[in-house]
């Protein structure tokens, strides 16, 4: 899998030579009209360690992603890989597993938001 396959559903919303990728899923829904901008389901790749603001990122030979429902709410997974090519690999297969219904994010939610799972149920076809 490449940036090529990834889901019609997904776009790769920045796309850094050798750095970042950032994709987004759906931004023709989650648009700011029907819900806040922060609920645009992202995956961030990135190079350095994980979860942490960019200025306190260390710089390391490791390539990592993070999927996040909201800034506050990601799926605990961060796996961690040698070359940004297999971390792109794996963010590409993430999404398309999302995309699927196969991913269950609500367990991520302390507090959740009804409405906006309820509409990630409905596109991405989970019960």
């Amino acid at each position: 899998m490449s940036l090529e396959t990834l889901p019609e559903s997904w776009v790769v919303w920045n796309n850094e030579p050798n750095g970042r990728c950032i994709l987004a899923y759906r931004p023709d829904v989650f648009d700011t009209k029907q819900f806040p901008p922060s609920c645009l389901p992202t995956i961030y790749v990135t190079q350095g360690t994980p979860n942490r603001p960019a200025q306190e990122r260390r710089a390391t030979d490791s390539w990592y992603f993070t999927f996040y429902l909201e800034p506050d709410v990601s799926l605990p997974k961060t796996p961690r890989f040698p070359t940004r090519h297999e971390a792109l690999e794996a963010a590409v297969e993430l999404a398309d597993e999302f995309d699927r219904g196969e991913i269950d994010y609500r367990d991520a939610y302390q507090l959740p938001r009804e409405e906006y799972l309820d509409k990630l149920d409905e596109l991405t076809g989970s019960e």
